[in-house]
């Protein structure tokens, strides 16, 4: 499952509540307990989108360094 929206959803809706796990369902990004090729997906993109963050703060912070 996309843990980064797990997150995200349940700092919104409670951590206890089964609502997170129902809009990720109606999305298509699990079904069931089972995550979906879509939320894999989705999980891959935002990992990859976290890394050039990070990398481009470093390249930025490295550039005002020198």
């Amino acid at each position: 499952m996309p843990a980064f929206l797990e997150k995200k959803l349940k700092a919104e809706y409670g951590a206890n509540s089964s609502i997170p796990y129902a809009v990720m369902n109606k999305l298509g990004l699990m079904r069931g307990s089972k995550t979906t090729p879509k939320g894999e997906a989705l999980q891959r993109k935002h990992d990859r989108d976290m890394a050039r963050k990070r990398t481009g703060r470093l390249a930025a912070l490295r550039g005002r360094m020198r």
